[in-house]
């Protein structure tokens, strides 16, 4: 194989890594548990960017219900965030004729 060929292509590589690390930091998704009475809003780095909770929820007695919801809320969208890079990374990695089981992880 041609070494400088070679080069190129990782040269391409790396810049469409950066490219999609840019999408990936600029993704939001959002995830909901208890038939949409918690809503959670995460940022392409997994980080926690809104919370929005039926104001039925809130009742001293029953914290640990919406403590779950809250929690169940961000599981989904973090699970939502890795599903939306992974399927961008395929997406790039198919146009460069890379393995398409390589991905970035969400949150990082």
């Amino acid at each position: 194989m041609d070494f400088l060929k070679m080069m190129k292509q990782a040269k391409q590589m790396q810049e469409k890594m950066g490219e999609l690390q840019e999408t990936v930091n600029d993704l939001s998704v959002e995830g909901t548990s208890g038939a949409g009475m918690v809503t959670v809003t995460l940022n392409g780095k997994g980080e926690m960017t809104g919370l929005k909770i039926d104001p039925s929820l809130i009742n001293a007695d029953e914290v640990e219900i919406l403590e779950d919801l809250i929690l169940a809320a961000h599981n989904d969208a973090k699970g939502k965030g890795e599903a939306l890079v992974q399927e961008r990374t395929q997406d790039m990695m198919s146009g460069m004729g890379l393995p398409a089981d390589m991905k970035l992880p969400f949150g990082s």
